[in-house]
């Protein structure tokens, strides 16, 4: 197989698929680049069966794996949620003691749980903060 060829082929697919909003590959995708491997193969040396089972596989498993992690982020959101909704009317401070107080709301960032409380002041809720 001419690697250049798939080279080309690769790079001219990810270009028609630059308008898509998701930053991984589709089936589709895949089994259009695995048709046009195919295609532009040395036929002389054609690639093995097996070799395109492989791929098929390979690609499969990476889709669970994306599919996996998507449904472990919603279960980590969620219990996040469960989190703060624990927190609020509650009293926090931090293991030193610096800051304390009645958490009034809570924030959800990408750092985590951000607890609000009565007074305006903002604390992560996260390793060494005492709720009671």
């Amino acid at each position: 197989m001419n690697v250049s060829s798939v080279s080309n082929t690769f790079t001219a697919q990810r270009a028609a698929t630059t308008s898509d909003t998701s930053s991984t590959a589709t089936y589709d995708n895949f089994l259009k680049l695995l048709l046009t491997q195919m295609k532009n193969q040395d036929p002389t040396e054609p690639m093995k069966s097996t070799d395109y089972m492989a791929q098929l596989a390979t690609f499969s498993q990476v889709e669970q794996t994306v599919k996996s992690n998507s449904k472990l982020d919603a279960l980590l959101a969620s219990s996040t949620w469960a989190q703060a909704d624990s927190v609020i009317g509650r009293t926090v401070s931090t293991a030193d003691g610096k800051v304390s107080g009645q958490v009034s709301s809570v924030t959800i960032t990408s750092e985590g749980a951000v607890a609000k409380l009565k007074d305006g002041t903002q604390l992560l809720l996260g390793p060494g903060v005492v709720v009671s």
